[in-house]
């Protein structure tokens, strides 16, 4: 992946972080947010941060291999980097069906 990929899936990652707390009424703290054990908003900031971490992993993993780690093979890697592009990609479905549902919400007369 090059660094403008990176990027994108970052901004796309905090807006979708963002989403998710205003749709729980979290307050970002410096520490993070203080989220409640359960309910939609907790699920949807774990599996951000599932896809988060399996987009880090793969590229970690890439990055190993490309410096010649004996115990990483290509296989692994481009298994790996495939399983984080699918994640991403349905977590961007996800943001942008939620996305619609507001914007309908939103235009509901009162």
């Amino acid at each position: 992946m090059s660094v403008s990929q990176l990027s994108a899936i970052e901004d796309v990652l905090a807006q979708m972080r963002s989403v998710a707390d205003a749709a729980s009424g979290f307050e970002r703290k410096a520490a993070g947010p203080v989220a409640e054990p359960g309910g939609f908003a907790a699920e949807l900031q774990r599996s951000l941060h599932k896809v988060s971490d399996m987009q880090t992993q793969a590229t970690s993993q890439a990055k190993a291999f490309q410096l010649g780690a004996p115990d990483i093979s290509l296989n692994d890697v481009m298994i790996d980097m495939q399983k984080a592009s699918v994640a991403f990609q349905a977590t961007v479905q996800v943001r942008n069906r939620l996305v619609a549902a507001y914007q309908e919400i939103a235009s509901m007369p009162v």
